[in-house]
């Protein structure tokens, strides 16, 4: 008797967090959807619920980093363009991007989405996905067909700058239950150049070039945690181009694993024999960045690409809880490892 008690009051416990948490991510998305839902007044194209509004003049991203001239300077006005322009925290966008994972679960489920909406469909793209992802998880919740799937990714992919990953830019959208890929394609494309594109002015091309930034954004996306981990990865990875040094990442080993047609997951975690992989995305074996991006990145990637801490560290790694630990020589980094893990080499 006091064994199904327990159950019960376990049960019961179980449910009412499952509830809670429900409340919780409806009232999220819905507060969201405040922000986003509102359509441009010159837009015609009737499936499309929700179009970025850019009220005010676009203002240029910060930049602190020269690929010519091989330097890094602190921009101090960073941290406020972020703060005012992208709408997050940076001195803490771990709990947003939390949040941001779980209504992209959450989304996924039809039950869900007639929920939240009878006639609209949420689409959420979480930054660092491939295009494969992305590409899925519209296709599943707009119910479309493979070759619909198909001319979604070729309006995406073919419009300039032509490139099959980093297009995809990572956000909330309303569409219509019957959005068509054109319809969704033309509102990605829209946010993308208004708020990616449009910032990235000429000045900063000559200093930088939008691909080299876009490729690595994608890379901090995968291998950071958070806005302030990224600017300092992005010290590290700049270093190395400095200086002609393979990145050895071991995000770039996923994507190359992850591209090959036997492999189940899009993200495999990677093992030491990976390393040795014949990939122009293997970093371990080639120097110099990666030929293409290998995710979408967000904005705040792009500005910490852009925007690298001034560093003398070479290397670097996370432990189990997130924290990031970085050194200026690899026998420092490997004593590090040993200090934390208890191995290393």
């Amino acid at each position: 008797m006091k064994t199904k008690l327990t159950k019960f009051i376990l049960w019961s416990i179980f449910l009412a967090s499952l509830l809670v948490g429900t409340i919780l991510v409806v009232f999220y998305v819905w507060t969201k959807q405040l922000v986003i839902s509102e359509p441009k007044a010159e837009t015609t194209q009737s499936n499309i619920i929700n179009v970025v509004e850019v009220e005010n003049e676009v203002i240029a991203f910060p930049i602190g980093v020269n690929s010519l001239t091989k330097t890094i300077t602190e921009n101090p006005a960073v941290d406020l363009y972020v703060d005012s322009n992208l709408s997050i925290d940076s001195g803490n966008s771990r709990a947003g991007r939390f949040l941001d994972r779980i209504l992209t679960e959450f989304v996924r489920f039809d039950w869900y989405q007639n929920l939240a909406s009878s006639v609209s469909r949420i689409l959420v793209i979480y930054p660092g996905e491939r295009h494969e992802e992305v590409v899925k998880n519209i296709g599943d919740i707009l119910k479309w067909s493979v070759a619909e799937r198909d001319l979604f990714f070729n309006y995406i992919t073919e419009s300039e700058p032509v490139l099959s990953e980093g297009k995809f830019y990572p956000g909330r959208y309303v569409v219509t239950k019957d959005a068509t890929p054109e319809d969704v394609a033309d509102l990605l494309e829209a946010r993308f150049r208004e708020e990616i594109l449009a910032r990235y002015t000429d000045e900063i091309e000559l200093q930088v070039p939008f691909k080299d930034v876009l490729v690595i954004a994608s890379l901090l996306e995968r291998e950071a945690y958070d806005f302030i981990d990224m600017r300092y990865i992005s010290g590290v990875i700049w270093n190395r181009l400095f200086i002609d040094m393979p990145l050895q990442l071991d995000a770039t080993l996923q994507y190359a694993r992850g591209s090959r047609a036997n492999e189940s997951r899009w993200w495999p975690r990677v093992v030491p024999r990976d390393k040795y992989i014949e990939s122009p995305y293997n970093t371990y074996e080639n120097a110099g960045l990666p030929p293409t991006p290998i995710a979408n990145p967000s904005a705040e990637a792009i500005i910490a690409a852009l925007n690298p801490r001034i560093t003398k560290c070479m290397f670097y790694f996370h432990d189990s809880k997130g924290k990031f630990y970085c050194t200026e020589t690899y026998e420092e980094h490997v004593t590090k490892l040993k200090e934390i893990y208890g191995r290393g080499k």
